[in-house]
């Protein structure tokens, strides 16, 4: 399957000066190992895997004296293969396992640029977070992996023409052909469901589309992340962790979705659970998307203690949400603002944008907002064709943007100043 980051990694495996270790962050099971061997049996000589999860015996390798030549050294030996500067790409897997073999990479950017080590790691997130932690900041590039988007969703099910066709009315901003734009919605519903873990993605694309056993694969995907947090936390913040997880559900089938504690435990509060939600965060496994009440620009100005926590992958928010696409075609209420606004979130996530949202006095609230070109772009999403919004039109009348967006079923357009996008072109944001 095409993965966008992969032009990025070429690149960095190209760089003719100032290469540095490359490092993949994201959640278990995106498709960080796939992406990295691919790079290697593609572009390189040869390959060095090391899985620092499965491989125990490999982090002694890192005690004392961590210097690039030895660890070379060790690893040809562990390896039977010789390592050759520029031509074998070194890959460290699950390296937050290792925290010495993590340390090391700021040697090899030192004094070993010649090597290409590429890292990679579920939990890395949480690792870098951990107090005392040594993280060679400065010295590594820092990318991180999301589920697949929509695009290459598309791309895996060998619709290169209709992703063609998506990008160039996005471009003109001109109406789809509405037999392609039923199509692209009819492949946006199917997303909601199947998401974009490469393992359901393949699934269904080997398997005539299907949408058979896509729930099983889903999930094994969330017991692999519950696994995780009773992995490398605590039993007492598992507890915690593990019911900040299954809260949202229900805080996204809310009219008002903004993070509430109570719906996690009676008499939650942020000092209880507010570190369980940073352990999701930081793993990758959720989204969160701060408040802000101006339009300016949020990072700066938002507001830390409201927000909205958003799935890491709009297809195990369906999954734990029981849906299933018979229930879909023959009830489409089913498709509801929270699947919605979780696909979105994910396509923008995707793209590099921080999440925010706008509130007026608990009045009125627009979904996200974005920062492009300069400008603070506020967008409202609607799960179907409904493009009414009070709350948009008070934060036009109040701020006055240069432009709105908002994203719905209906087809591309503009006016009034608010751009129409078809909830499947929201990647080309």
């Amino acid at each position: 399957m095409e993965r966008k980051i992969a032009r990025k990694l070429i690149n960095w495996k190209n760089e003719s000066t100032g290469r540095m270790p490359m490092v993949l962050h994201g959640a278990r099971q995106v498709g960080k190992t796939y992406v990295m061997r691919e790079l290697g049996e593609q572009h390189y000589k040869n390959t060095i895997y090391v899985n620092f999860e499965k491989s125990l015996e490999v982090h002694d390798f890192f005690s004392g004296d961590i210097n690039p030549g030895k660890i070379i050294r060790l690893l040809e030996n562990y390896s039977y293969s010789k390592i050759l500067p520029e031509e074998t790409l070194i890959i460290f897997d699950e390296i937050q396992c290792c925290e010495r073999a993590l340390t090391s990479l700021k040697y090899f950017s030192e004094d070993a640029p010649e090597y290409h080590v590429i890292a990679a790691g579920s939990l890395l997130g949480v690792a870098i977070n951990r107090a005392l932690y040594s993280f060679p900041v400065g010295k590594v590039r820092m990318e991180t992996l999301h589920a697949m988007d929509f695009e290459e969703y598309l791309i895996a099910n060998g619709e290169h023409i209709l992703v063609d066709m998506v990008k160039e009315c996005f471009d003109k901003l001109t109406s789809m052909p509405e037999v392609w734009h039923k199509k692209a919605m009819e492949y946006y519903r199917m997303f909601v469901l199947i998401g974009g873990m490469p393992a359901v993605v393949k699934h269904s694309t080997s398997n005539n589309k299907t949408t058979v056993g896509v729930s099983e694969i889903q999930e094994l995907i969330i017991n692999s992340y519950i696994r995780d947090m009773a992995k490398y936390a605590s039993a007492g913040e598992t507890i915690k962790i593990m019911a900040c997880f299954e809260s949202v559900p229900a805080q996204l089938a809310k009219d008002n979705k903004k993070f509430q504690y109570k719906i996690v435990r009676k008499g939650g509060s942020a000092s209880l659970f507010g570190d369980s939600i940073e352990w999701l965060c930081s793993s990758g496994v959720v989204l969160k998307c701060n408040k802000t009440q101006a339009l300016m620009p949020p990072a700066i100005y938002h507001d830390p203690s409201s927000f909205k926590i958003y799935m890491g992958d709009v297809g195990l928010l369906a999954c734990k949400n029981n849906l299933r696409m018979e229930n879909l075609l023959s009830d489409d209420r089913l498709f509801t603002g929270g699947l919605a606004e979780n696909f979105v979130a994910c396509q923008l996530r995707g793209n590099g944008y921080k999440l925010y949202y706008w509130e007026s006095d608990n009045r009125a609230e627009v979904d996200f907002l974005i920062q492009k070109d300069g400008h603070i772009i506020p967008i409202e999403v609607k799960a179907n064709l409904h493009s009414k919004s009070k709350s948009l039109d008070v934060l036009r009348t109040k701020h006055k943007p240069v432009y709105s967006i908002r994203i719905s079923g209906k087809n591309f357009g503009f006016e009034n100043g608010v751009k129409a996008i078809p909830l499947y072109a929201t990647h080309l944001l």
